[in-house]
């Protein structure tokens, strides 16, 4: 199928900003799932392009002029071939993911969670199972975390969104020597209310790495769009970044992914 994605980022500050630095990890990669037919990321000032240590493609944008406003945005047209693997040679050893975060510390729920549903001898069939129970026990909440909750948190309080669920199953399967990271990017879905902008795991095993969107309950990504990997939010989130002044901010982000109709695929 082939996508098209359309995504706004702004951020607007109560007083003026003397510099600022946004790290952008935006910009998706070709494989042999995703085919890159065109990108481009529109910026209020030119940016370095680099490449992460997960190896992500980083643009760091730096504003050294006042400024109350910044306007991002991200579009392109991609096409995702289903079933295809991810080709691309790992940045770091996929042993460096058994690394626990403080977003995604193991701790004594997260050990008893795992124990309930993780069987060593049949791993990713009870994966599968811890996937639905991390589902059933956080449902899909909008606003009832942000990003500062950790996966014990968001765990406690019985609810969450996609980071939240991602959270929670990285700690699982770490706290049991699977190496586990989280995936940044784009989700196709034909419900219009459904938010674009997604996230979900990967693990490692047997020299291969699977699919777990958690949120949809689903190994089969065959609507997603991966931009960027990371041992969490923080490393893999599309925009973050540090300034000096400014006051409060208000952000609004805004992310379209249409399907393209046959005739314009041709």
């Amino acid at each position: 199928m082939k996508l098209t994605i359309d995504h706004h980022t702004q951020y607007h500050y109560a007083e003026m900003v003397r510099h600022s630095t946004q790290y952008l990890r935006l910009t998706p990669k070709s494989t042999q799932r995703q085919r890159i037919v065109n990108w481009q990321l529109d910026l209020p000032d030119n940016a370095t392009i680099t490449t992460d240590s997960y190896g992500n493609i980083l643009h760091v944008l730096s504003l050294d002029t006042p400024h109350e406003l910044i306007r991002i945005h991200a579009h392109g047209e991609v096409e995702i071939i289903e079933d295809a693997p991810d080709d691309l040679p790992e940045a770091i050893s996929p042993l460096t993911y058994l690394r626990h975060t403080a977003l995604t510390e193991i701790t004594p729920s997260i050990r008893e969670l795992t124990q309930q549903h993780y069987d060593a001898a049949n791993p990713l069939v009870s994966l599968q199972t811890l996937m639905t129970a991390i589902r059933q026990k956080m449902p899909y909440t909008p606003g009832a975390t942000d990003v500062s909750f950790t996966a014990d948190e968001a765990l406690r309080a019985g609810k969450g969104v996609c980071q939240d669920h991602t959270h929670v199953f990285l700690a699982c399967c770490r706290s049991v020597g699977i190496p586990a990271r989280y995936v940044s990017g784009y989700l196709y879905s034909s419900d219009s209310a459904h938010v674009a902008m997604h996230a979900w795991a990967e693990i490692w095993l047997n020299d291969h790495w699977y699919t777990f969107d958690i949120t949809n309950n689903t190994c089969t990504p065959n609507q997603h769009l991966k931009l960027a990997v990371g041992m969490d939010y923080l490393d893999a989130c599309p925009v973050r970044g540090v300034r000096f002044g400014g006051g409060s901010e208000a952000m609004q982000a805004q992310a379209a992914v249409n399907l393209l109709d046959a005739q314009q695929q041709q």
